[in-house]
């Protein structure tokens, strides 16, 4: 498996998890009848474990594939607040995001 696929399939994986916590906060704070509020949570307990599955997918270590991943998470999780939820990222949320970013990149292309 190539980095290109394995960041692809970590897309995914953040996708899916930022995807899934964003509809079990909708359940938590909608307004709909409990038999609605229910069905969203199932449907982000089975996304969620969609996630955990897809994330421990490629053959990387452990602790770089997590530390890849947490880049990824970010930049999914700021386009959800985005356009899910009509929430801008403020300054220190993007300087903190390309602290974020510039390690996923030193974990994903350094060779030693």
């Amino acid at each position: 498996m190539n980095n290109f696929s394995i960041l692809l399939l970590l897309a995914l994986a953040a996708t899916l998890e930022a995807g899934g916590d964003a509809i079990a906060r909708t359940a938590l704070h909608s307004q709909a009848v409990p038999l609605v509020r229910l069905g969203l949570f199932g449907a982000a307990a089975l996304v969620l474990f969609i996630y955990g599955v897809t994330v421990n997918l490629p053959p990387w270590d452990f602790g770089r594939l997590l530390g890849v991943y947490v880049s990824l998470f970010f930049v999914v999780a700021q386009l959800i607040n985005f356009f899910a939820f009509d929430m801008k990222p403020s300054l220190p949320i993007l300087a903190g995001g390309a602290l974020i970013l510039a390690g996923g990149m030193l974990m994903t292309f350094w060779r030693e």
